[in-house]
C-alpha cells in the first residue's frame, strides 16, 4: 500500500511537474497535491506526494529529505492522517 508523504518548505513557485520531476527518481508516483491559496492561485509552501509502492516511499524519504528544490531545502516524511475538527464559528441557537 503506498503511503501519502507531506513535503514542506517549499518554494510558493514550486509546481507539480517540479515535485514529479524529483520524486520520480524515488519510484512511481500515485499523486502529486500542491497545496495553493484559493485566492491568488500561488502555492503555500506544502504539498503532498503519494508514492505507487511502501518502498518508493521510504526511498523518498530516505534520499530526498534535505535536498534542494527552487533554492529551498525541502522536508519530506510520512503524512499524518488528518483529524476531524468541529465546524468553526459561534454556535448559534
Amino acid at each position: 500500500m503506498a503511503k501519502r508523504l507531506y513535503i514542506g518548505n517549499l518554494s510558493y513557485e514550486t509546481t507539480e511537474q517540479n515535485l514529479r520531476d524529483l520524486f520520480s527518481q524515488a519510484g512511481e508516483i500515485a499523486s502529486v497535491d500542491v497545496i495553493t491559496d484559493k485566492y491568488t492561485g500561488k502555492g503555500k509552501g506544502f504539498a503532498f506526494v503519494e508514492m505507487a509502492t511502501d518502498a518508493a516511499s521510504e526511498e523518498a524519504i530516505n534520499s530526498l529529505n534535505g535536498q534542494n528544490l527552487d533554492n529551498r531545502a525541502i522536508i519530506v516524511n510520512e503524512a499524518r492522517v488528518r483529524e476531524e475538527r468541529p465546524a468553526g464559528g459561534p454556535k448559534r441557537y
